[in-house]
C-alpha cells in the first residue's frame, strides 16, 4: 500500500500504513505535486524503518545531521560555510533524499547559484555538496556518490600582496582606527608577523609564548598541528609590554574574545588610507610567506611554519619574485648583446 493523498482546506494530507502501523500527518503543503513527493519519501522511510533498516535523508537532513556531528571538531569557519548553504543554497536539491540527486539535478542547481555568485562561489557551493555527499558513502548511507559534475575553470586574479615599504604606514593606520580596541592592531601583527589565520590570532595565548626561545607554538588550528614559529624581535619588542603568564593575547577592552571578522574593517580602512588594495587576514598570511620565500627560506620551512599538510598548498600562496626576474632578463640581454640595464641607464642619461 502506497501513500494516499488528500486535501484538507488548502493544506494536503496524507496517510499510509506499514507493518500494520497507521500514519497520517499533514505535509505543510499547498502544491500537490510537492506533497505528493514528500508523502513517498515519508513511505518509503517508514518501510526501511519497518525492515530494520535507516531511512535515505534528504540533502537538508543530510547537512543537519553533519553540523551537529562536526561542530566540536572542525573550524568555525567551516560550520559557517556549510549552514550557510543549507540555509540559502540548496535550491531544488534541499527535500530530494541524497541518493536520488542525479548530475543533472546537480548542474540545474549550480545554473541557479551562478545568477547571483560568481564562478569560485560556484565551485566553493559544489564542494561543499561533494563534502556532504562523501560523509554519507563514508557512513555507508550511500554505496557510492550518484552524481559527477566537474569544477567550473575559473580565471585567476592578481593576489594583493603588502607591499613592505608601506607596512609601517599600513599599520600606523590600523592603529589609528582601533585606538579604543588596540588589540586588533596587535592581532593584525600576529597575521603579519607569524603567518597566523584570524582565527588563530583571535585565540592566540600568552602561555604559547617561549620568550627564552623567542618562539610561538599556536595551540589552536585549522590542522590541529602544534609548530613552533620564530618570533620574531620587532614583534617581540611590540608584545613585551603586556606580557603576562597566561591568558588571550588579543582582547576587546571587556576582556571579552574578538568574534570572527573582527579585523576586516579595520584592515579595509587602513588599505584605504594608504592606497593599498585587497589586504585581508588571509593575504596577510600570504605576504607572510612570499617574504620568507623572497628571503631564501626553503620551501619546506615554510610549509612547516605555515602548517599545511602539502608543499603544493604552500606553493600556492608564494607570489611570483619580479626583482629576481627582472636581475635575470637584464643578465640574458647582456649576454645576447642587447645592453640590458647598462644600455637603458646610458639612455636615460643621454635623454
Amino acid at each position: 500500500m502506497s501513500a494516499t493523498v488528500f486535501k484538507k482546506g488548502r493544506i494536503y494530507h496524507f496517510r499510509f500504513q506499514v507493518a500494520g502501523t497507521r500514519v497520517q500527518r499533514s505535509t505543510g503543503m499547498a502544491n500537490k505535486v510537492a506533497a505528493e513527493q514528500l508523502a513517498k519519501r515519508e513511505h518509503d522511510a517508514a518501510v526501511i524503518r519497518a525492515n530494520g533498516g535507516e531511512p535515505v535523508p534528504t540533502l537538508d537532513e543530510l547537512a543537519g545531521a553533519w553540523v551537529v556531528v562536526h561542530r566540536p571538531v572542525v573550524s568555525a569557519a567551516h560550520i559557517r560555510s556549510v549552514e550557510t548553504f543549507r540555509r540559502l543554497h540548496m535550491y531544488t536539491l534541499g527535500n530530494t533524499p541524497i541518493g536520488d540527486i542525479t548530475t543533472e539535478a546537480v548542474e540545474l542547481a549550480r545554473i541557479e547559484h551562478l545568477k547571483t555568485h560568481k564562478p569560485a562561489s560556484a565551485n566553493h557551493w559544489l564542494r561543499i555538496l561533494k563534502l556532504l555527499t562523501m560523509w554519507a558513502v563514508k557512513r555507508g548511507t550511500l554505496a557510492k556518490s550518484p552524481w559527477r559534475v566537474q569544477m567550473l575553470k575559473v580565471q585567476k586574479r592578481p593576489r594583493s600582496f603588502l607591499p613592505i615599504d608601506v607596512a609601517r604606514t599600513w599599520f600606523a593606520a590600523v592603529d589609528e582606527v582601533t585606538k579604543r580596541s588596540p588589540g586588533v592592531g596587535t592581532a593584525v601583527r600576529l597575521m603579519f608577523g607569524l603567518g597566523l589565520r584570524e582565527g588563530e590570532s583571535a585565540s592566540a595565548r600568552w602561555e604559547w609564548i617561549d620568550w627564552e626561545r623567542s618562539t610561538y607554538t599556536p595551540g589552536i588550528t585549522k590542522g590541529r598541528e602544534a609548530e613552533p614559529v620564530p618570533l620574531p624581535d620587532w614583534l617581540r619588542a611590540h608584545l613585551q609590554p603586556g606580557r603576562q603568564v597566561e591568558g588571550l593575547i588579543v582582547t576587546k577592552p571587556n576582556g571579552q574574545a574578538f568574534a570572527p571578522g573582527f579585523a576586516r574593517q579595520a584592515m579595509r580602512r587602513a588599505n584605504t588610507a594608504c592606497s593599498v588594495k585587497g589586504i585581508t587576514p588571509h593575504r596577510l598570511r600570504g605576504t607572510f610567506a612570499t617574504l620568507l620565500s623572497e628571503a631564501g627560506v626553503p620551501i619546506q620551512t615554510i610549509q612547516q611554519v605555515m602548517r599545511h599538510k602539502n608543499h603544493v598548498t604552500t606553493m600556492g600562496y608564494l607570489e611570483k619574485n619580479l626583482g629576481r626576474a627582472a636581475h635575470a632578463q637584464n643578465v640574458i640581454a647582456e649576454k645576447a648583446g642587447f645592453g640590458g640595464a647598462k644600455v637603458a641607464r646610458e639612455t636615460a642619461e643621454s635623454l
